[in-house]
Protein backbone atom coordinates (compact mmCIF):
# COMPACT_ATOMS: atom_id res chain seq x y z
CA UNK A 1 0.00 0.00 0.00
CA UNK A 2 1.50 3.51 -1.39
CA UNK A 3 1.09 5.62 2.09
CA UNK A 4 1.72 9.25 1.00
CA UNK A 5 2.44 10.40 4.89
CA UNK A 6 5.84 9.64 4.03
CA UNK A 7 8.70 11.14 2.37
CA UNK A 8 12.07 10.12 0.62
CA UNK A 9 13.67 11.47 4.19
CA UNK A 10 11.60 9.52 6.04
CA UNK A 11 11.88 6.36 3.67
CA UNK A 12 15.75 6.55 4.31
CA UNK A 13 15.50 6.82 8.02
CA UNK A 14 13.09 3.55 7.59
CA UNK A 15 16.33 1.89 6.33
CA UNK A 16 18.48 2.76 9.12
CA UNK A 17 16.04 1.89 11.70
CA UNK A 18 15.12 -1.37 10.23
CA UNK A 19 18.58 -2.18 9.98
CA UNK A 20 19.31 -1.37 14.13
CA UNK A 21 16.44 -3.89 14.90
CA UNK A 22 17.61 -6.42 13.07
CA UNK A 23 21.06 -6.14 14.16
CA UNK A 24 20.69 -5.05 18.28
CA UNK A 25 16.48 -6.09 18.88
CA UNK A 26 15.91 -9.22 17.45
CA UNK A 27 18.98 -11.66 18.52
CA UNK A 28 18.52 -10.06 21.74
CA UNK A 29 14.48 -10.62 22.23
CA UNK A 30 14.21 -14.35 23.84
CA UNK A 31 17.07 -13.34 26.38
CA UNK A 32 15.02 -9.92 27.25
CA UNK A 33 11.80 -12.24 27.63
CA UNK A 34 13.09 -14.24 29.75
CA UNK A 35 14.98 -11.67 32.21
CA UNK A 36 11.65 -9.63 32.02
CA UNK A 37 13.63 -6.46 30.86
CA UNK A 38 15.94 -5.42 27.94
CA UNK A 39 19.45 -4.75 28.47
CA UNK A 40 20.12 -0.80 29.00
CA UNK A 41 22.96 -0.87 26.79
CA UNK A 42 19.94 -0.93 24.13
CA UNK A 43 19.27 2.76 25.22
CA UNK A 44 23.06 3.02 24.70
CA UNK A 45 23.02 1.89 21.26
CA UNK A 46 19.46 3.57 20.32
CA UNK A 47 21.29 7.20 21.25
CA UNK A 48 24.27 6.32 19.28
CA UNK A 49 22.06 6.24 16.06
CA UNK A 50 19.85 8.92 16.88
CA UNK A 51 16.68 6.79 17.75
CA UNK A 52 16.28 9.05 20.90
CA UNK A 53 14.66 12.14 21.61
CA UNK A 54 13.89 12.53 17.85
CA UNK A 55 12.30 15.78 18.31
CA UNK A 56 14.58 17.20 21.25
CA UNK A 57 16.35 20.33 19.73
CA UNK A 58 20.13 19.52 18.90
CA UNK A 59 21.44 21.71 21.37
CA UNK A 60 19.97 19.16 24.68
CA UNK A 61 21.69 16.26 22.22
CA UNK A 62 18.11 15.25 20.10
CA UNK A 63 17.45 15.11 16.42
CA UNK A 64 16.23 18.69 16.00
CA UNK A 65 13.08 19.09 14.01
CA UNK A 66 11.43 15.23 13.32
CA UNK A 67 8.11 15.23 13.07
CA UNK A 68 5.87 12.05 14.60
CA UNK A 69 6.35 10.34 11.15
CA UNK A 70 9.67 9.48 12.59
CA UNK A 71 8.38 7.75 16.01
CA UNK A 72 5.44 5.96 13.84
CA UNK A 73 8.35 4.66 11.94
CA UNK A 74 10.28 3.45 15.07
CA UNK A 75 7.31 1.53 16.22
CA UNK A 76 6.59 0.18 12.83
CA UNK A 77 9.99 -1.49 12.70
CA UNK A 78 9.79 -2.82 15.96
CA UNK A 79 6.57 -4.39 15.77
CA UNK A 80 7.69 -5.94 12.14
CA UNK A 81 10.50 -7.52 14.15
CA UNK A 82 7.68 -8.91 16.59
CA UNK A 83 9.45 -6.49 19.68
CA UNK A 84 6.28 -4.86 20.44
CA UNK A 85 7.06 -5.33 24.43
CA UNK A 86 10.04 -2.75 22.86
CA UNK A 87 8.69 0.14 21.81
CA UNK A 88 8.00 1.22 25.10
CA UNK A 89 11.16 1.33 25.79
CA UNK A 90 12.37 3.63 22.99
CA UNK A 91 9.01 5.03 21.92
CA UNK A 92 8.15 5.29 25.32
CA UNK A 93 10.58 8.53 25.83
CA UNK A 94 9.95 9.15 22.47
CA UNK A 95 6.63 9.53 22.97
CA UNK A 96 5.63 9.28 26.54
CA UNK A 97 8.48 11.68 28.11
CA UNK A 98 9.65 13.96 25.96
CA UNK A 99 6.60 16.00 25.18
CA UNK A 100 6.29 17.01 28.86
CA UNK A 101 10.33 17.88 28.67
CA UNK A 102 9.77 19.85 25.86
CA UNK A 103 7.21 21.75 26.19
CA UNK A 104 7.10 22.37 29.96
CA UNK A 105 11.02 22.05 31.15
CA UNK A 106 12.98 25.08 31.89
CA UNK A 107 16.42 25.54 30.28
CA UNK A 108 18.11 24.23 33.09
CA UNK A 109 15.62 21.34 33.61
CA UNK A 110 16.94 20.37 30.29
CA UNK A 111 20.46 20.73 29.86
CA UNK A 112 20.29 18.62 33.50
CA UNK A 113 18.18 16.06 32.09
CA UNK A 114 17.72 15.85 28.26
CA UNK A 115 21.45 15.17 26.77
CA UNK A 116 21.61 12.05 29.03
CA UNK A 117 18.16 10.84 27.96
CA UNK A 118 18.59 11.15 24.10
CA UNK A 119 22.21 9.71 24.86
CA UNK A 120 20.62 6.48 26.33
CA UNK A 121 22.87 7.05 29.10
CA UNK A 122 19.77 7.29 31.39
CA UNK A 123 16.16 5.95 30.91
CA UNK A 124 13.17 7.51 31.81
CA UNK A 125 9.46 6.60 33.02
CA UNK A 126 5.70 7.95 33.64
CA UNK A 127 4.01 7.35 36.53
CA UNK A 128 0.21 8.04 36.40
CA UNK A 129 -1.59 5.18 37.62
CA UNK A 130 -1.97 4.02 41.05
CA UNK A 131 -3.23 1.42 42.78
CA UNK A 132 -6.87 2.85 43.50
CA UNK A 133 -6.28 5.42 40.48
CA UNK A 134 -6.11 4.00 37.21
CA UNK A 135 -7.90 5.70 33.97
CA UNK A 136 -9.41 8.29 36.40
CA UNK A 137 -6.10 10.82 36.76
CA UNK A 138 -8.47 13.05 39.00
CA UNK A 139 -8.32 10.34 41.57
CA UNK A 140 -4.58 10.87 42.01
CA UNK A 141 -3.69 10.38 45.98
CA UNK A 142 0.48 10.77 45.94
CA UNK A 143 0.69 13.48 47.35
CA UNK A 144 3.73 16.54 47.09
CA UNK A 145 3.59 19.29 50.39
CA UNK A 146 5.96 21.73 50.05
CA UNK A 147 8.69 22.21 52.84
CA UNK A 148 11.21 25.34 52.21
CA UNK A 149 13.02 24.25 48.91
CA UNK A 150 11.20 21.08 48.62
CA UNK A 151 8.72 19.14 48.35
CA UNK A 152 8.12 16.01 50.13
CA UNK A 153 6.31 13.38 48.39
CA UNK A 154 4.33 10.11 49.85
CA UNK A 155 2.72 7.60 47.90
CA UNK A 156 2.87 4.78 45.02
CA UNK A 157 2.62 4.23 41.94
CA UNK A 158 1.86 0.94 39.96
CA UNK A 159 1.77 -0.43 36.18
CA UNK A 160 4.68 1.85 35.46
CA UNK A 161 6.45 0.99 32.36
CA UNK A 162 10.44 1.14 32.49
CA UNK A 163 9.87 1.59 36.36
CA UNK A 164 12.76 -0.89 37.39
CA UNK A 165 15.00 0.71 34.93
CA UNK A 166 14.14 4.05 35.11
CA UNK A 167 16.44 6.78 36.58
CA UNK A 168 14.25 9.96 36.02
CA UNK A 169 10.33 9.45 36.75
CA UNK A 170 7.86 12.57 35.47
CA UNK A 171 5.20 11.85 38.47
CA UNK A 172 1.76 12.90 39.05
CA UNK A 173 1.50 14.41 42.21
CA UNK A 174 -1.19 16.02 44.55
CA UNK A 175 -0.58 19.22 45.57
CA UNK A 176 -3.14 20.53 46.81
CA UNK A 177 -5.44 18.17 48.11
CA UNK A 178 -8.90 20.28 47.90
CA UNK A 179 -8.49 21.53 44.61
CA UNK A 180 -9.88 18.49 42.50
CA UNK A 181 -8.21 18.50 39.50
CA UNK A 182 -6.38 21.74 40.01
CA UNK A 183 -4.49 20.01 42.61
CA UNK A 184 -2.45 17.85 40.16
CA UNK A 185 1.37 19.17 39.87
CA UNK A 186 4.03 17.14 37.67
CA UNK A 187 7.27 16.24 39.53
CA UNK A 188 10.64 14.39 38.37
CA UNK A 189 12.14 12.19 40.75
CA UNK A 190 15.55 10.32 40.27
CA UNK A 191 16.96 7.67 41.43
CA UNK A 192 18.90 7.62 44.35
CA UNK A 193 16.77 9.73 46.04
CA UNK A 194 15.85 8.73 49.55
CA UNK A 195 12.92 6.83 50.22
CA UNK A 196 12.67 6.40 46.62
CA UNK A 197 11.73 2.80 46.22
CA UNK A 198 11.31 -0.21 43.55
CA UNK A 199 8.68 -2.71 44.12
CA UNK A 200 8.00 -6.12 42.66
CA UNK A 201 8.72 -6.27 38.93
CA UNK A 202 5.22 -7.58 38.20
CA UNK A 203 4.67 -10.81 36.11
CA UNK A 204 2.57 -9.75 32.86
CA UNK A 205 0.66 -12.13 30.80
CA UNK A 206 2.45 -10.74 27.64
CA UNK A 207 5.01 -8.06 27.48
CA UNK A 208 7.41 -9.92 28.95
CA UNK A 209 10.61 -8.30 27.25
CA UNK A 210 8.79 -4.77 29.19
CA UNK A 211 10.11 -4.19 32.64
CA UNK A 212 6.69 -3.09 34.56
CA UNK A 213 6.57 -2.20 38.17
CA UNK A 214 5.45 -0.64 40.96
CA UNK A 215 7.16 2.18 42.71
CA UNK A 216 6.45 3.53 46.37
CA UNK A 217 7.75 7.04 47.80
CA UNK A 218 8.03 7.69 51.46
CA UNK A 219 8.79 11.16 52.53
CA UNK A 220 11.17 11.40 49.35
CA UNK A 221 12.68 15.19 49.14
CA UNK A 222 12.33 16.73 45.73
CA UNK A 223 14.01 19.56 45.19
CA UNK A 224 11.16 22.81 43.99
CA UNK A 225 13.28 22.56 40.58
CA UNK A 226 12.20 19.66 39.42
CA UNK A 227 8.65 20.50 38.81
CA UNK A 228 7.72 21.05 35.83
CA UNK A 229 5.70 23.55 34.72
CA UNK A 230 3.37 25.23 36.62
CA UNK A 231 1.68 23.84 40.45
CA UNK A 232 -1.62 22.64 39.68
CA UNK A 233 -1.51 22.29 36.07
CA UNK A 234 -0.51 18.89 36.18
CA UNK A 235 -3.71 17.55 35.03
CA UNK A 236 -3.96 19.94 32.19
CA UNK A 237 -0.70 18.99 31.03
CA UNK A 238 -1.24 15.49 31.36
CA UNK A 239 -4.60 15.77 28.76
CA UNK A 240 -2.54 17.84 26.84
CA UNK A 241 0.15 15.01 25.85
CA UNK A 242 -2.53 11.85 25.91
CA UNK A 243 -3.60 12.18 22.36
CA UNK A 244 0.20 11.35 20.81
CA UNK A 245 0.37 8.60 23.45
CA UNK A 246 -2.38 6.83 22.72
CA UNK A 247 -1.62 7.08 18.83
CA UNK A 248 1.55 5.51 19.48
CA UNK A 249 -0.76 2.81 21.05
CA UNK A 250 -2.80 2.58 18.08
CA UNK A 251 0.17 2.66 15.81
CA UNK A 252 1.99 -0.42 17.71
CA UNK A 253 -1.49 -2.51 17.18
CA UNK A 254 -2.22 -1.52 13.84
CA UNK A 255 1.50 -2.50 12.65
CA UNK A 256 1.63 -5.81 14.95
CA UNK A 257 -2.01 -6.61 13.26
CA UNK A 258 0.02 -6.52 9.84
CA UNK A 259 2.95 -8.66 10.87
CA UNK A 260 0.34 -11.33 12.07
CA UNK A 261 -1.94 -11.36 8.83
CA UNK A 262 1.48 -11.65 7.04
CA UNK A 263 2.56 -15.12 9.09
CA UNK A 264 -1.09 -16.44 8.99
CA UNK A 265 -1.26 -15.87 5.01
CA UNK A 266 1.99 -17.76 4.77
CA UNK A 267 1.14 -20.07 7.76
CA UNK A 268 -2.02 -20.79 5.34
CA UNK A 269 -0.62 -21.21 1.80
CA UNK A 270 2.01 -23.33 3.28
CA UNK A 271 0.35 -25.54 5.91
CA UNK A 272 -2.38 -27.75 4.11
CA UNK A 273 -5.17 -29.90 4.93
CA UNK A 274 -6.96 -33.32 3.11
CA UNK A 275 -4.49 -32.38 0.54
CA UNK A 276 -4.58 -28.77 0.08
CA UNK A 277 -3.50 -25.16 1.29
CA UNK A 278 -5.66 -24.18 4.34
CA UNK A 279 -6.14 -21.02 2.19
CA UNK A 280 -8.07 -22.51 -0.09
CA UNK A 281 -10.81 -23.44 1.69
CA UNK A 282 -13.66 -20.60 0.76
CA UNK A 283 -14.88 -20.52 4.66
CA UNK A 284 -10.75 -19.71 5.23
CA UNK A 285 -10.65 -17.13 2.37
CA UNK A 286 -13.22 -15.17 3.87
CA UNK A 287 -12.01 -14.75 6.82
CA UNK A 288 -8.58 -13.74 5.63
CA UNK A 289 -10.24 -11.27 3.43
CA UNK A 290 -12.58 -9.53 6.09
CA UNK A 291 -9.08 -9.69 8.03
CA UNK A 292 -6.69 -8.16 5.03
CA UNK A 293 -9.82 -5.00 4.44
CA UNK A 294 -10.38 -4.66 8.36
CA UNK A 295 -6.37 -3.77 9.06
CA UNK A 296 -6.34 -1.47 5.76
CA UNK A 297 -8.85 0.20 6.97
CA UNK A 298 -7.35 0.82 10.33
CA UNK A 299 -4.27 1.79 8.53
CA UNK A 300 -5.60 3.80 6.41
CA UNK A 301 -7.23 5.67 9.46
CA UNK A 302 -4.44 5.96 11.41
CA UNK A 303 -1.93 7.65 8.64
CA UNK A 304 -5.25 10.45 8.62
CA UNK A 305 -4.15 10.75 12.28
CA UNK A 306 -0.41 10.74 12.22
CA UNK A 307 -1.20 13.65 9.86
CA UNK A 308 -3.38 15.49 11.88
CA UNK A 309 -0.82 15.09 14.51
CA UNK A 310 2.24 16.10 12.35
CA UNK A 311 -0.50 19.31 11.01
CA UNK A 312 -1.09 20.03 15.04
CA UNK A 313 -4.37 19.57 14.64
CA UNK A 314 -5.24 15.54 16.34
CA UNK A 315 -8.02 16.21 18.55
CA UNK A 316 -8.19 13.94 21.88
CA UNK A 317 -12.12 11.95 20.23
CA UNK A 318 -10.12 11.22 16.92
CA UNK A 319 -7.10 9.99 19.38
CA UNK A 320 -9.46 7.93 21.42
CA UNK A 321 -11.30 6.37 18.34
CA UNK A 322 -7.76 5.72 17.10
CA UNK A 323 -6.67 3.80 20.20
CA UNK A 324 -10.09 1.86 20.77
CA UNK A 325 -10.93 1.08 17.40
CA UNK A 326 -7.28 -0.57 16.54
CA UNK A 327 -6.63 -2.07 20.12
CA UNK A 328 -10.30 -3.99 19.96
CA UNK A 329 -9.29 -4.92 16.35
CA UNK A 330 -6.60 -6.03 17.03
CA UNK A 331 -8.08 -8.77 20.16
CA UNK A 332 -10.28 -9.99 17.17
CA UNK A 333 -7.55 -10.12 14.27
CA UNK A 334 -4.98 -11.86 16.35
CA UNK A 335 -7.44 -14.28 17.44
CA UNK A 336 -8.95 -15.44 14.04
CA UNK A 337 -5.27 -15.86 12.89
CA UNK A 338 -4.63 -17.84 15.84
CA UNK A 339 -7.39 -20.25 14.94
CA UNK A 340 -6.10 -20.66 11.25
CA UNK A 341 -2.89 -21.55 12.59
CA UNK A 342 -4.82 -25.00 14.31
CA UNK A 343 -2.75 -26.36 17.42
CA UNK A 344 0.39 -24.63 16.62
CA UNK A 345 -1.58 -21.55 17.21
CA UNK A 346 -1.52 -22.63 21.04
CA UNK A 347 2.43 -22.98 21.14
CA UNK A 348 4.72 -20.70 22.29
CA UNK A 349 7.16 -21.13 19.54
CA UNK A 350 4.81 -19.91 16.98
CA UNK A 351 4.70 -16.14 16.30
CA UNK A 352 1.07 -15.95 16.64
CA UNK A 353 1.00 -16.96 20.49
CA UNK A 354 3.22 -14.22 21.81
CA UNK A 355 1.59 -11.81 19.43
CA UNK A 356 -1.87 -12.94 20.87
CA UNK A 357 -0.18 -12.81 24.65
CA UNK A 358 1.17 -9.00 23.83
CA UNK A 359 -2.23 -7.65 22.44
CA UNK A 360 -4.34 -7.77 25.38
CA UNK A 361 -2.32 -4.90 26.93
CA UNK A 362 -3.52 -2.18 24.06
CA UNK A 363 -7.04 -2.23 25.38
CA UNK A 364 -5.80 -1.40 28.68
CA UNK A 365 -3.20 1.10 28.84
CA UNK A 366 -3.52 4.78 28.17
CA UNK A 367 -6.85 4.99 29.16
CA UNK A 368 -9.21 1.80 28.64
CA UNK A 369 -11.71 1.41 25.80
CA UNK A 370 -14.35 2.52 28.04
CA UNK A 371 -12.84 5.14 28.69
CA UNK A 372 -12.30 6.30 25.14
CA UNK A 373 -16.10 5.26 24.34
CA UNK A 374 -16.78 7.87 27.29
CA UNK A 375 -14.41 10.41 25.72
CA UNK A 376 -15.83 10.08 22.21
CA UNK A 377 -19.47 9.80 23.44
CA UNK A 378 -19.42 13.04 25.66
CA UNK A 379 -18.27 15.28 22.73
CA UNK A 380 -21.55 13.73 20.34
CA UNK A 381 -23.44 15.50 23.18
CA UNK A 382 -21.61 19.28 23.11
Amino acid sequence: MDRALFETEHRDFRTMVRDFVTKEVQPHLPAWEQAGAVDRTLYEKAGAVGLLGLDVDERHGGGGTADFRYNLIVIEELCRAGAAAVTMNLSGFNDLVAPYLNTLATEEQKQRWLPGLCAGTKVSAIAMTEPGAGSDLKAVRTTAVRDGDDYVVNGAKTFISNGILADLVVTAVRTDPAAGRKGISLLVLERGMPGFERGRKLEKIGLHAQDTAELSFTDVRVPAANLLGEEGRGFEYLMHNLPQERLSVAATAVASMERTLENTLEHTGERTAFGRPVADFQANRFVLAELATEVRVARVFLDHCAAELVAGRLSDVDAAMAKWWTTELQQRVVTRCLQLHGGYGFMREYDVARDFLDARAGTLYAGTTEIMKEIIGRSLRS
